[in-house]
């Protein structure tokens, strides 16, 4: 089964982003557990998660694809930053325990001329400090384009990561298909190599969901721009070959491509169209 779906808005709560995924074709979804620019996360109404959870169930959705916000920078070179990341994941995690068992995407962060060997460091304070036994929710590192000083543009650096975290039975990945496409994986000519080695370097049992872009550049530019399907660089055949890829087609996709909600319900029609049960 294909489990397709994209970023819908949280503000109005679980119930209404699941009966807009349905309406949409949609049978998983991506949301920011808060502002993604930042700030407090609205209460939690467990009657709506209740009546979501009836939703999921009803419609066999795939596994939710939390988002972190934008502005949580773990390897921050700002105290203050640091301390809202660490606050934020923390509570996010304890949050999305109401809809057990999904997943918690979030950027390694940028370590703003610091380097990589602290930016590792201070990424893993952070999971050795929020990360807890007893949760259900998978956190996951997502793959970056490399623009700036972004840490994961390289499967080496994520590895190096889940390597140092204590609890590393509780991380996974994400993979953006433009970020890594940015950061020069070649997934139009070489799929196959670029999992093979990703499966060598942090091992294909940590990929646990995709971000399925276009990209508005180049192989290898490090610029991190969405393009809808089939309107940019990597293709739409080249996409669709990720769908069907016998090592990723069991996974979430969550489409993050510049559209609005009617966009997206014409780009899962056309996934779904092209996809082979």
């Amino acid at each position: 089964m294909l489990y397709i779906g994209c970023h819908l808005a949280s503000s109005k709560g679980y119930t209404a982003m699941g009966k807009q995924a349905v309406e949409i074709g949609a049978n998983t979804f991506a949301f920011f557990t808060r502002n993604p620019r930042g700030g407090s996360a609205k209460a939690l109404d467990l009657d709506d998660v209740a009546k979501f959870l009836d939703i999921s169930r009803d419609n066999n959705f795939g596994k939710l694809v939390a988002h972190a916000p934008y502005t949580m920078n773990a390897c921050a070179s700002d105290e203050n930053i640091r301390r809202f990341a660490r606050e934020a994941m923390a509570d996010d995690i304890s949050r999305l325990e109401a809809t057990p068992g999904n997943y918690y995407n979030f950027h390694p962060g940028s370590h703003v001329k610091q380097g990589v060997e602290m930016g590792t460091q201070l990424i893993v304070e952070q999971l050795n400090t929020v990360l807890t036994q007893s949760q259900t929710t998978t956190v996951l590192l997502e793959t970056m384009a490399g623009k700036g000083s972004e840490m994961g543009r390289e499967f080496e650096e994520l590895r190096e990561i889940i390597n140092r975290t204590n609890l590393s039975e509780k991380l996974g990945v994400c993979l953006d298909t433009c970020h890594i496409w940015d950061a020069g994986y070649d997934i139009v000519n070489n799929l196959d190599g670029v999992l093979e080695q990703f499966d060598t370097i942090i091992g294909l049992d940590r990929l646990k969901a995709i971000h399925l872009n276009d990209s508005l550049n180049p192989l290898g530019a490090h610029k991190d721009r969405h393009a809808k399907i089939g309107e940019g660089h990597i293709g739409a055949d080249s996409l669709i070959r990720v769908i069907n890829h016998p090592k990723l087609k069991e996974l979430p996709f969550i489409l993050e491509t510049p559209n609005d909600i009617d966009g997206y319900a014409r780009e899962i029609a056309f996934l779904k169209e092209n996809y082979n049960d």
